[in-house]
């Protein structure tokens, strides 16, 4: 068994178990690992290296999802049979990036950094991608010739089928596979969206503000008039909506982006009786609402409308991993019967492959499963930065929006700028934003940040945010 000693790099932003992933994956396609030979086990690597279990158990993991070693039951972990000639490639692709940083240096970017950002995006710990693969070699191995065909323009049959169930028992959304429409990203859904709505004669939205600015851009794109509509802590102010013409406005009731407003179940029906005196429609897009980890979810709009007024949209971004680009919208029947009448001049751009493997996830009830986990995790996530929050920046920095989803919102007391903050947190592996650019006009304080916490490991968010902390303070 050959030690595993690897060079940690504790300035960089890379999360110590990639850095470990790195070396072990070097080491087996440079063969300094040979085929079948035993792994450390958890707990001697963790005493050699003074890591963490958990730390070992993630570099473990992502290695084992890509094939490098494999486990035997109560034995361990063994390096995968690799070809040398993978070995050699690697050794010629070392000496290509040592040349290529030459290159490099000539741009006005880090190419390198920008690659090593991109995995901080997302928790390994949070998915299972072992049973994502199972599914996935299911679809490839048995259901092949599925693949042979384009997928229908509303998107797979099975995964629409299994949507349905799933948004009926955990929202309360009432619908049948037909009104189901899948795409590549809420974008290109609401691209769909916009075209319905053309054809309906509504050329008019009123939007949140600050809201979504994505969506935002692809209504301004597609011609639409938009009206900005404050928010405040219950929602979207209903008493400035359009009166008196036929228009559709985009709401986030049940998790307000990026303030985290919930609606009221009273302010919910107010806002469907809005839509039936001014024969308009509501979209509803229901963010990051699975996410919820104190108290009761309020029930979706779509569930509790009788007269076909709400369009229902959903994502799996947040609660699979956000590269899978699956969203859905609900569609009221005589719109549904609309999509499908055009729906020829259109192909479906989501992977078929995708759709029937989570179409099979959802089946076998690892969604759900994965889902619970995600609620346990981030909860726990939560209420740790918080806690390391109100130990080191108390009195500086402001937690709010802490309910629910996959960020929150933390109002800095400081001489910086939001720009400034947030380029500061990014140095640490961390996403921020500034609430302003979600809102047409900016907001004041512009201290004010969207923090994504569900991005930084649970090991590593003592020292993390200690050090942020102490960064934006200097």
């Amino acid at each position: 068994m050959k030690a595993i000693i690897p060079a940690f790099d504790e300035q960089s932003t890379r999360p110590l178990y990639l850095q470990l992933y790195d070396y072990i994956k070097q080491q087996i396609l440079l063969g300094e690992m040979t085929n079948d030979e035993k792994l450390p086990s958890l707990r001697i690597l963790s005493e050699s290296l003074n890591l963490s279990i958990t730390t070992i158990n993630l570099a473990y993991s992502q290695l084992h999802v890509e094939g490098y070693i494999y486990s035997k039951p109560q034995s361990g972990y063994y390096v995968s049979p690799i070809s040398h000639a993978m070995g050699y490639a690697l050794k010629a692709d070392i000496g290509m990036r040592d040349a290529a940083k030459e290159v490099y240096s000539l741009f006005p970017f880090d190419v390198g950094k920008k690659d090593e950002s991109a995995t901080m995006h997302y928790d390994l710990s949070c998915f299972d991608f072992n049973k994502w693969k199972k599914c996935l070699n299911k679809v490839l191995t048995e259901y092949p010739h599925l693949l042979m065909f384009e997928s229908e323009p509303q998107g797979e049959l099975a995964l629409r089928y299994e949507i349905s169930k799933y948004i009926y028992r955990s929202r309360g959304v009432i619908c049948n596979p037909e009104q189901i429409v899948i795409g590549a990203g809420t974008q290109q859904i609401t691209g769909h969206l916009c075209l319905i709505l053309s054809k309906l004669g509504i050329n008019h939205v009123a939007v949140e503000e600050p809201g979504y600015l994505p969506v935002k851009n692809i209504f301004r794109d597609r011609g639409f008039v938009m009206t900005p509509v404050d928010v405040d802590k219950e929602g979207i102010h209903i008493y400035k909506l359009p009166t008196n013409i036929k228009s559709a406005v985009y709401v986030s009731p049940s998790n307000q982006f990026p303030t985290g407003a919930v609606m009221p179940i009273g302010k919910r029906y107010e806002l469907l009786d809005w839509a039936n005196r001014n024969d308009s429609i509501i979209i509803e897009d229901d963010y990051d609402s699975e996410l919820r980890y104190f108290g009761k979810p309020v029930p979706a709009l779509q569930g509790l409308d009788t007269n076909e007024r709400v369009v229902y949209l959903g994502s799996f971004s947040s609660t699979l991993f956000s590269s899978i680009k699956i969203s859905y919208m609900v569609l009221p029947e005589k719109m549904a019967g609309l999509f499908q009448s055009i729906s020829h001049d259109y192909t479906q751009t989501c992977s078929k492959t995708e759709q029937l493997t989570l179409a099979l996830f959802m089946e076998q009830g690892l969604y759900q499963t994965n889902l619970k986990k995600l609620r346990n995790l981030y909860s726990q996530k939560l209420q740790k930065i918080i806690s390391v929050i109100n130990k080191h920046g108390q009195g500086f920095i402001k937690p709010t929006n802490t309910t629910s989803g996959i960020n929150m919102i933390i109002n800095v007391r400081s001489k910086k700028t939001a720009e400034e903050l947030c380029q500061e947190a990014r140095e640490f592996g961390v996403s921020a934003m500034p609430v302003s650019i979600y809102a047409d006009e900016p907001l004041g304080d512009t201290a004010a940040l969207i923090f994504y916490y569900n991005q930084i490991p649970m090991e590593e968010i003592e020292k993390t945010i200690k050090q942020l902390i102490e960064k934006w303070i200097g």
